[in-house]
């Protein structure tokens, strides 16, 4: 008889032990935590991510939302990407708030005024909302990283050779900007101004810094009135994809491709036709697929709590390859994408985007 009742004591036993397992086995697959790295556990965690472009009727910035549901694709995430049709920091609140009334885990976004867009993404990031910056930067305050296309310094002085070096380093010449608040055109245009210090261009005289408001009309009617404004103009920088296509298109007009040479940031596509006419011989710009694509992985990672934003952080992001967190041209945190491309009608038609 005792031997019966420590027989089902022990079935007992056993049946509580297997069942004591089970659930610690199903509790432990529910909240499992992303793995260190970029492995397939990361790929699990369905994080909700909302991409906010200076503006969706842009080029530029629909590359970049490709890149960013590239993305999240591949890291099982869900990317929203909304903006407003015009280039306002104050018209991408709403899209702020909504994103952060809607539950979202992280906001990517580049704004054209950092100080217009502070409040509502502080709001966001008091709610829990993550918000990485991107292209066109936030406050440092109203964001955990920066996400930098190529180093400020870096554009910003290669805009000026490639001007100078078409303008035989003499000579009158001008910027078209997009917008007076843009962050990264009015930083570009800082690290212009120091790299034009150098003795190579002492004999080059910037005239006049014009805004277009990354609208083509506007941008147009501004190399016009250069053109106008200064008859011995001999080079345009337009740091600013709207912008050089725009001033590509009136120097043609105007039969001035060969007196006035343009350089600055543009998409290969929207240039390739006035490159072969003559009428923008180097330009360049990064990938924009690639810097949504990255600044997606940035905003994963910092949700998933494996980027803080300290310094020297490393991770990969899917097959970008390996990126550190860093401090660049006096900015931190950043991640910067990499080098530009640089486009002339040799290679031109090597690139479709």
């Amino acid at each position: 008889m005792r031997k019966r009742k420590l027989g089902l004591f022990g079935m007992v036993i056993g049946l509580v032990l297997a069942v004591v397992s089970t659930v610690g086995l199903t509790a432990s697959a529910g909240t499992a935590k992303p793995a260190k790295g970029a492995g397939p556990a990361v790929k699990l965690a369905g994080f909700k991510i909302y991409f906010i472009p200076k503006t969706t009727t842009i080029p530029v910035f629909t590359q970049n939302g490709i890149g960013a549901k590239e993305a999240a694709t591949k890291l099982g995430d869900t990317v929203t990407y909304n903006g407003p049709t015009d280039v306002s920091g104050a018209k991408q609140v709403p899209f702020i708030d909504s994103a952060a009334s809607q539950g979202y885990d992280a906001i990517v976004i580049s704004t054209p005024d950092p100080a217009a867009v502070a409040p509502a993404l502080k709001r966001a990031t008091d709610k829990g909302v993550k918000v990485v910056s991107y292209d066109g930067d936030t406050t440092p305050d109203a964001r955990t990283i920066f996400v930098a296309p190529t180093t400020n310094k870096g554009i910003g002085a290669y805009q000026v050779k490639w001007v100078a070096s078409q303008m035989h380093f003499k000579g009158q010449f001008a910027i078209l900007s997009a917008t007076p608040t843009s962050g990264n055109q009015n930083t570009w245009i800082k690290f212009m101004k120091l790299e034009l210090k150098k003795k190579a261009y002492k004999n080059m005289k910037l005239v006049k810094i014009a805004y277009g408001n990354d609208n083509p009309t506007d941008s147009a009617k501004q190399t016009q009135s250069l053109l106008q404004a200064y008859p011995k103009l001999k080079g345009i920088i337009s740091p600013t994809t709207v912008g050089i296509q725009a001033a590509a298109q009136e120097l043609q007009q105007e039969g001035k491709c060969k007196s006035v040479a343009l350089t600055g940031l543009g998409l290969p596509n929207d240039m390739r036709k006035y490159v072969k006419k003559g009428c923008a011989k180097k330009f360049g710009l990064w990938n924009e697929k690639d810097l949504g694509y990255l600044a997606t992985y940035v905003a994963h990672y910092v949700v998933a709590k494996k980027l803080d934003g300290s310094l020297g952080q490393t991770f990969t992001a899917g097959r970008l390859g390996k990126y550190k967190v860093v401090a660049s041209d006096g900015n931190k945190p950043v991640v910067v994408l990499g080098p530009p491309l640089v486009f002339t009608p040799k290679n031109i038609d090597k690139y479709h985007f």
